[in-house]
């Protein structure tokens, strides 16, 4: 089977090369399309929002990425590729959540996405606490993980 789909829109920023850590004080535009913009009627009464893109710098290599230590850290436990939000991934999609600065008429500004400039933009979806936020467990390595990433 194959699947095929279109960015909606794609991210500037003044991220231009890949990193790990340090995400939390990026702020990025979503530009769309055209054809997309008056998907954005109403986002602005909301404070998060998902985004959905394709990692199009990332490389992946099953013999390297299928399990692999996360941010190739040593103090990390080797743990398989769905263990982990790492970027080189067998489908090139990332997803974040983010805080929404603005909405205007063709654009978004968020802060806090894990995206380099030009990245293609697949969906914006808003954020629900009811169905996006439950409670929750992670591995203690999680937590360390995370703690330079925001």
């Amino acid at each position: 089977m194959q699947i095929v789909t279109e960015p909606i829109g794609y991210v500037r920023n003044e991220v231009t090369e890949r990193k790990d850590v340090a995400w939390g004080e990026d702020t990025s535009t979503i530009v769309l399309e055209e054809s997309y913009i008056s998907g954005l009627k109403g986002l602005e009464d909301f404070s998060h929002v998902i985004i959905l893109y394709y990692l199009d710098k990332a490389k992946y290599v099953k013999e390297k990425h299928l399990q692999r230590r996360p941010q190739n850290r040593e103090d990390m436990p080797l743990v398989g590729i769905f263990s982990q939000r790492g970027k080189d991934r067998p489908n090139q999609i990332g997803m974040t959540s983010v805080e929404i600065v603005s909405v205007s008429d063709d654009r978004i500004v968020v802060k806090g996405l894990d995206a380099i400039d030009g990245t293609p933009v697949l969906d914006i979806k808003p954020y629900y606490p009811v169905y996006d936020k439950k409670d929750a467990s992670v591995p203690e390595w999680v937590e360390r993980l995370m703690e330079h990433y925001f």
